[in-house]
């Protein structure tokens, strides 16, 4: 497997020339964009809130991560239904929030690092919305 900084720059090259992305989903089995995706995410304060299920971080390993490339591999990966809470905003009023497992985050994660390296080139440097290193500006 290549390095998940020779992935994602390959990407951003497509990207930047506008070629085709071929088999993206196969980079989804490359276990270095995991460990990339975890260290972004891991000490999200979220990161050990149980969502769905009792899943939080603590519980990763490579052991994991190869269970997850081997469902995404042979097409049995399912993302689970996200827990909704409510909670307390500061008018007195309340707000739903999803809490997805942690399986789900880290491979929604490695597809968010692989869009965005492909994607990312071909925005207008005037759009800021949700983007790295993009801060708005107030008119």
């Amino acid at each position: 497997m290549q390095n998940a900084d020779t992935v994602l720059g390959i990407l951003r090259e497509r990207g930047r020339r506008e070629l085709p992305c071929n088999e993206l989903y196969r980079q989804m089995f490359n276990p270095q964009l995991y460990l990339v995706a975890y260290g972004r995410i891991y000490s999200n304060k979220g990161a050990m809130t149980p969502g769905a299920t009792q899943e939080t971080v603590d519980g990763m390993s490579l052991d994991k991560i190869g269970r997850i490339i081997d469902a995404m591999r042979h097409e049995r990966y399912r993302f689970s239904p996200v827990k909704r809470v409510s909670i307390p905003k500061k008018n007195g009023k309340s707000r739903p929030l999803g809490l997805p497992t942690w399986t789900d985050k880290l491979v929604g994660e490695v597809m968010r690092l692989l869009l965005e390296a492909y994607y990312e080139p071909q925005f207008s440097d005037r759009s800021h919305g949700f983007r790295p290193r993009k801060v708005a500006t107030p008119l």
